[in-house]
């Protein structure tokens, strides 16, 4: 484990100037001697995160051959130039390809049933990033009639996106250009008028517009405007084609909005006015069995806590008129629901694994389709046809790359579509996958999801990464990563702590992990940590963690739980100063976030928040060694949250191993966007991991 005279901590680190500033909330006063760096307009901000680059550079300098060979790993691992499995859609199959040597995706069609020969390019984002250091697509949608193509790019990281529109039968991007847009793209019937997004200055997606092709920008209609300041808006067109849906949602509370997809001039109808706590999800179906109707996956208010499901027909789909399909079970959440005119395809979790369940309407039979793997991954791809039997889905888990299926719902056949390409000799045979069980402080039981070499020694002596997130409900699930084999290979146990917070084990994990009980979620962390020790798979000085974002918070928290028990954490884009951002509404995403963490305005939510806000609870100790990462237009997480937390850290750590920071200077909350720069970035945190843990070779 490195220590003060490691290669990685010689370097001198930048010191942040100190400059006392108080903050008073309920009689509490907080001192922030780096309260200044939030100012991204003051050069001394700009030139201290380029000194911090600088020091990081320098300080990672000796991994650079390590770092060099896990790159050539990676990349030798990857089918670089390669395609996606076409999916089918009227007499199209649309693909997407990459080729050795570009950093972005290609998008293809090719008439249904023909072969890659016959394929013509519709948008080439290595075109549109030609000049930029940063490139994203926002947002892809075809016409219903396959003529027109709605595109959305951000060459900034900011997630503020400019929509285009391409004639894909001549290729040429049409006049209109709309600003200032975010996710979320919808077509009319007609193919010239679309629904898309745009949000506020603190960034919460809040209205929905109408464009109709050759018009201006100026003269878009304005569809919905949301202004409660706690409540986002998305679009999108039902598989049926029948309606454009208007979703409204907090992190509580939901409301679905519908415009007849065949007359985009209504006025939107609502399904059932929003009430607090309750929770709703709509998808459009049509057939004999069923009717015309709207099937609703509903909480019921808080009183179906895992969600059932219900229908109601479209023309008056209103509460009074809804009727069970699937109910309500304590022991197994519906987490969605896709509609095909004589299937329906429940998403579920039981005992914290997805499976897929597939109804067919006209005799509500049910039957589940069998998984290979004892923890894996599966979810319902891309199946923009509704008149089909044939279900599209993708599976993986920690020792099988993603594979696409179509499944045949009717006589219950699967056919292997495509399976990741992994190079080099992958035998996945070689490698074990397990499911664990920590138990936490109070008795409950944690699941791991595990991954090592079959000749890995499980005697103490491997090094380990531990990986978490737990917030929003986001279920983090086992899924296969070519770069992980880097550690593996080199003997590591790589786990993944599926903590409290999170989605794995239902609603009721999620509320166990939230608002008053959010202590759950760190205190997790740390009994898989622990567990993985006591049942020989590594040893504190050879355990590392990883988190980002929410997960950045988790590593936040631990280092100053239990510093001792992690050799190095990396923290990506980590949200660290928890308190301070959620007292500020004027910040992106602070008001729809309180539902999450609390409101600090008031004494008791502002109590707990500090009492783990990372930030506020560094103190003298020997920290491990920190790789901290963030991007300067992140609308996320603001760059001076990491930066703020280095500074404070640097100044209180006593355990002189490096602390180090990487801005990325044109980029946002995903950090590079190309996928060779990706690679490399990937290439730096896992020297960094090896070399702090000791498995450097």
């Amino acid at each position: 484990m490195p220590g003060p005279e490691s290669p990685t901590s010689r370097a001198n680190p930048p010191a942040a100037r100190r400059t006392p500033h108080e903050l008073t909330a309920h009689g509490d006063v907080r001192n922030d001697d780096w309260y200044w760096l939030r100012n991204r307009d003051d050069p001394e901000v700009i030139a201290y995160l380029e000194a911090e680059n600088s020091y990081a550079e320098a300080a990672l300098a000796p991994l650079a051959p390590l770092r060099n060979r896990i790159f050539d790993e990676i990349k030798s691992r990857v089918q670089e130039t390669d395609e996606s499995a076409p999916v089918a859609e009227g007499r199209w199959e649309y693909t997407s390809r990459t080729i050795e040597g570009a950093q972005y995706g290609v998008h293809c069609r090719r008439p249904r049933g023909g072969g890659s020969e016959s394929a013509s390019v519709i948008l080439d984002e290595n075109i549109l990033a030609a000049g930029h250091d940063y490139f994203a697509l926002g947002g892809f949608e075809v016409t219903p009639d396959h003529g027109m193509l709605a595109y959305a790019v951000d060459f900034n990281g900011s997630e503020r996106y400019t929509l285009r529109f391409r004639d894909l039968e001549t290729g040429a991007d049409l006049p209109d250009v709309v600003e200032n847009v975010t996710y979320g793209l919808a077509w009319a019937d007609d193919a010239r008028t679309c629904f898309y997004v745009r949000p506020d200055d603190a960034m919460r997606p809040n209205e929905v517009w109408r464009h109709i092709l050759g018009t201006p920008a100026a003269d878009d209609v304005l569809v919905l405007r949301e202004d409660d300041e706690r409540f986002y808006v998305g679009v999108e067109r039902t598989r049926s084609g029948r309606f454009v849906l208007i979703d409204v949602s907090s992190k509580l509370t939901s409301e679905v909005w519908f415009v007849p997809s065949a007359k985009p001039a209504a006025e939107p109808r609502v399904i059932e006015p929003r009430e607090q706590g309750h929770e709703y999800a709509v998808e459009h179906h049509s057939s004999e069995a069923l009717g015309d109707r709207f099937l609703i996956l509903t909480n019921q208010g808080g009183r179906a806590r895992n969600f059932e499901l219900v229908s109601a027909p479209s023309a008056e789909p209103e509460r009074s008129n809804w009727t069970p399909l699937v109910p309500h079970r304590d022991d197994v959440k519906l987490d969605s629901v896709n509609a095909f005119a004589d299937h329906l395809v429940l998403s579920e979790r039981t005992n914290g694994l997805e499976r897929l369940r597939v109804m067919r309407t006209g005799t509500r039979d049910l039957h589940e389709i069998e998984m290979p793997d004892p923890v894996y991954s599966v979810w319902v791809g891309p199946n923009p046809e509704f008149a089909t039997r044939r279900l599209r889905y993708g599976y993986t888990s920690l020792v099988a790359p993603v594979t696409d299926v179509d499944y045949d719902m009717d006589d219950r056949s699967s056919a292997i579509v495509k399976t990741q390409p992994v190079l080099g000799g992958y035998d996945p045979t070689q490698y074990v996958s397990a499911r664990l069980w920590a138990t936490a402080g109070d008795g409950t039981k944690v699941p791991i999801s595990l991954v090592h070499r079959r000749d890995t020694p499980i005697d103490g002596s491997a090094p380990a990464l531990l990986y978490g997130y737990g917030s929003y409900e986001i279920s983090t699930d086992p899924s296969f990563r070519a770069s992980r084999l880097s550690l593996l290979d080199r003997g590591f146990v790589f786990a993944i702590a599926h903590v409290r917070g999170g989605g794995e084990m239902g609603r009721q994990w999620y509320e166990s992990g939230r608002l008053e009980h959010k202590a759950n979620t760190f205190t997790d962390f740390v009994a898989c940590a622990e567990h993985l020790i006591a049942s020989g798979y590594t040893s504190a000085t050879r355990l590392a963690a990883r988190g980002g974002s929410a997960g950045g918070l988790l590593m936040g928290v631990v280092a100053n739980l239990r510093p001792d028990l992690f050799a190095a954490i990396v923290a990506e884009v980590p949200f660290v100063d928890v308190v301070t951002t959620m007292l500020d509404p004027s910040l992106p995403l602070t008001v729809t976030e309180w539902e999450e963490w609390g409101d600090p305005r008031e004494s008791d939510a502002y109590a707990r928040m500090k009492s783990y806000s990372p930030y506020d609870n560094v103190r003298a100790a020997d920290y491990p060694a920190l790789l901290v990462t963030t991007g300067l237009n992140d609308p996320r997480v603001q760059y001076w949250e990491p930066a703020k937390w280095v500074a404070k850290l640097r100044v209180l750590s006593t355990s002189g191993r490096p602390i180090l920071l990487r801005t990325e200077m044109g980029a946002g909350h995903g950090g590079p966007s190309g996928r060779y720069d990706a690679w490399r970035d990937e290439a730096v945190v896992l020297a960094f991991i090896c070399d702090a843990v000791g498995a450097a070779a």
